[in-house]
């Protein structure tokens, strides 16, 4: 009797390299401990459902819970490889995913899981924390505003105030972008009041003072700043244009126009390993006392880096020219006569039509205007009863030009931004701080992953703000996943002064000696397990590894075993 035998195929691609990496970090062995699941919960465990969740996230770029059960009905070989013979495809159901979501909520597990989490990842990766970054996002949902909930109205950094959103405050260790902790809030709330708790969880979970926290002008309140020095911590953030007004700036910059103030050059090494000079600046000292209470008094000395980066003098200087032009081309405008356009016949009408022009482009001082008054004798020829009649009328004449002192004196102040620290020059200097701040872009980074691909929190497609919190929790553990992974690859050819091709679809030849995560990933694309189902028994073949995937899994520190087990094996199903 002939058997026909049944041949299927699964798509290994980066399952292997992601399971691997979580697995090294402890992620699924910590869920379960500090997650205790309820005694009617049946199958895989909860971190192995998490994990496994999590590693289609990261693979597919897609959350939503009714994708998962039949993408690891197409994978269940693999899986079952690294999570055991046990898993089955009901334990990835919608229900089940949603519970874990539901655990997850819970805040006091959460920070004591985050808290042994980020010690056991420390140790693993001899890791030593010196900076931290602090900043929020937003993400919004067309689920609607909760007044008593997460989703709010407020200023929406996605540009869309037509949503409701959440927010969240990342607290992310320098030089990974690698997440510390995670605060979820409510949408409307203000950044300001958020970033003395972030620094409070930063301090719980890392048992350690002397850090560097760096954040955007919103964490440079006195309030803040005081905080972070009484904890024996440093800060540099930039001030806002309340704390350094127009007249504060330019009382600053006058020894540098009078040429008694010397200026410190600021170079920048970029990813291409090219050096480029991308500021210049000055620094001063000023010593700060705050009442604390009323007993109690800090001071402190600090240093007010006074920068001006060359990037944003031009970007200043082209919006500066529009505006100018835009506000020419309007005053033009308001001079032709046409017919349904209002006519002005008063002074104070054409006073009020050039100032909102010019409030519109914010180019006030910038333009010398002259209304001239002209008035002009009129007859009135008779008409049927009506006598003939002289009148006055009132003819007004816009004139204007571009105030050039004014404008050159704008574009003097133009690309100047104050930054100030507590650090000490001599273990800080004033490049160095800079160079630190230019690096802001780690934060952003994470953000535009864990908004966008490949872990794509928005659009949010759940309704329960418990579910909202536990998915943007579960994503934030994604995002750890890809820093250490980047981390680790980048860590190996830095010290082997090494370069990787092959990485770069369509160009074969270029080098990198940073990969990104996403890249590193993509490259095990297409690797494929065929499983040959006949009288009986299974046989598996599995593609073979190119030499660029070999190489990556040394660089990862992983065996090549991650994949190899898969192939040639034979076995009697179940």
């Amino acid at each position: 009797m002939a058997f026909e035998p049944i041949i299927t195929n699964e798509r290994v691609d980066d399952i292997p390299v992601l399971l691997t990496q979580i697995e090294q970090m402890g992620v699924q062995k910590l869920l379960d401990k500090h997650f205790p699941t309820h005694g009617n919960w049946k199958g895989q465990s909860l971190g192995e459902v998490a994990v496994i969740w999590l590693a289609h996230i990261l693979s597919q770029a897609d959350h939503r819970l009714n994708q998962v059960q039949a993408w690891a009905s197409k994978g269940l070989e693999t899986l079952k490889r690294f999570v055991g013979e046990g898993l089955r495809e009901l334990d990835l159901t919608d229900d089940r995913l949603e519970a874990v979501l539901r655990y997850f909520n819970c805040d006091r597990n959460w920070y004591s899981f985050e808290k042994e989490l980020y010690s056991s990842l420390l140790q693993v990766y001899n890791i030593q924390p010196e900076r931290v970054r602090l900043d929020s996002t937003t993400a919004s949902s067309h689920c609607g505003v909760n007044p008593e909930g997460l989703f709010q109205w407020g200023p929406s950094i996605d540009h869309r105030p037509d949503l409701a959103q959440v927010k969240i405050m990342l607290s992310t260790l320098d030089p990974l972008g690698m997440p510390i902790a995670t605060e979820i809030l409510s949408g409307e709330k203000a950044d300001d009041p958020l970033y003395i708790p972030a620094i409070e969880r930063v301090r719980s979970t890392l048992q350690q003072s002397g850090l560097l926290y760096i954040g955007d002008c919103k964490m440079a309140s006195m309030a803040t700043r005081t905080e972070i020095v009484s904890g024996g911590d440093f800060y540099l953030c930039p001030l806002n244009a309340k704390q350094v007004t127009r007249e504060k700036l330019i009382e600053y910059l006058q020894p540098v126009w009078n040429d008694k103030q010397d200026l410190t050059a600021i170079d920048y090494d970029y990813a291409d390993g090219k050096n480029r000079d991308i500021a210049e600046g000055f620094e001063r000292k000023v010593h700060q006392k705050i009442q604390v209470n009323d007993a109690q008094d800090i001071s402190w000395d600090e240093r007010q880096l006074v920068v001006r980066s060359f990037a944003i003098v031009q970007a200043e200087e082209k919006k500066l020219n529009q505006r100018l032009q835009k506000t020419s081309d309007a005053l033009e405008q308001l001079k032709i006569p046409r017919r349904g356009k209002k006519k002005f016949t008063s002074l104070e009408e054409w006073e009020s039509a050039v100032a909102k022009i010019i409030k519109r482009y914010r180019t006030t001082g910038m333009f010398q205007i002259a209304l001239q008054i002209k008035r002009v004798q009129k007859v009135k020829i008779r008409y049927l009863e009506r006598a003939s009649q002289t009148v006055e009328e009132l003819s007004i004449n816009l004139d204007f030009k571009i105030d050039k002192e004014a404008v050159d004196q704008e574009k003097k102040l133009l690309g100047w931004r104050v930054y100030v620290t507590n650090q000490n020059p001599e273990q800080f200097s004033l490049k160095q701080a800079v160079r630190a701040y230019r690096d802001e872009y780690l934060t952003e980074r994470g953000f535009a992953r864990l908004k966008g691909f490949p872990l794509s929190l928005t659009p949010i497609y759940l309704q329960r703000e418990d579910h909202v919190t536990g998915l943007i929790r579960l994503l934030s553990i994604g995002l750890r996943v890809l820093t250490l992974l980047e981390f680790q690859v980048r860590r190996h050819l830095g010290k082997n002064q090494e370069k990787l091709t092959g990485l770069y679809g369509g160009l074969p030849k270029r080098k990198t000696a940073r990969p990104t995560a996403e890249r590193i990933l993509a490259a095990f694309k297409e690797i494929t397990l065929v499983v040959i189902e006949v009288k009986n028994e299974v046989y598996t073949h599995l593609t073979a590894l190119s030499p660029l995937q070999q190489r990556l899994l040394v660089l990862l520190g992983f065996s090549t075993t991650i994949y190899t087990q898969l192939d040639g094996q034979s076995f009697t199903p179940e």
